[in-house]
């Protein structure tokens, strides 16, 4: 059986890490792990936010995490055990992964969209809402 990659502390970057959890299923994924105590195998995540996701597209989800170094897995059997590696990231970028998971539970709770009930719906959705607004970031 190949190895699984888990890139170094030092190859793991900014860009990669942001990448890996533009996907709302990925940050999804990443935000449950972080928030266990144990390891995840992967077919607890078949269903996600009501909707079922193929192993095989769960599969390249792993990956995209694992390769971005967000988290570490391991084969036990025929299952893959994930766990976060918050504290090698954290060493490597202090407060990173805290502030992306807080941004993820007000973004989910529907918070930043409260007020329009026409982007309600998107609310769980990662990326820029259609709206020609914008506020400088503070």
């Amino acid at each position: 059986m190949r190895p699984l990659f888990h890139p170094s502390v030092q190859d793991i970057t900014l860009e990669g890490i942001l990448h890996a959890l533009s996907d709302p299923v990925r940050a999804a994924i990443y935000a449950d792990i972080v928030a266990s105590d144990c390891p995840h195998a992967c077919a607890d995540f078949l269903n996600i936010n009501e909707q079922a996701i193929p192993k095989s597209t769960l599969s390249q989800h792993f990956k995209a995490l694992r390769d971005a170094g967000l988290i570490r897995s391991e084969r036990r059997g025929v299952q893959m055990h994930n766990t976060a590696r918050c504290a090698e990231i954290e060493g490597r970028f202090p407060g990173l992964i805290k502030a992306i998971i807080n941004a993820y539970h007000v973004q989910s709770m529907g918070r930043p969209h409260a007020g329009n009930p026409a982007m309600r719906k998107h609310a769980g959705h990662v990326g820029r809402s259609k709206s020609k607004s914008r506020r400088p970031i503070q």
